[in-house]
């Protein structure tokens, strides 16, 4: 799930991947890089294709990053 504490390979987040289209799978990002993606493209991420890992990914960086909140 992670390589280091607080960062995240793109490619083994599916929704990630897709809107982090310009990046590498195998490139790892913060925590914080990740919920800002997640928060500035939600409306191209497919909810409903979301694995139960990424769904705990997200609620984690939500109150991690987010404070509780995501702005969508």
């Amino acid at each position: 799930m992670t390589t280091a504490a607080n960062m995240f390979v793109i490619g083994e987040f599916p929704q990630l991947r897709l809107i982090a289209w310009n990046r590498k799978p195998a490139d790892a990002i913060t925590g914080e890089d990740a919920f800002g993606l997640y928060e500035a493209n939600w409306r191209f991420v497919e909810q409903d294709q979301l694995a139960p890992h990424e769904r705990g990914l997200i609620a984690h960086l939500t109150q991690v990053h987010g404070k509780g909140v995501m702005n969508v």
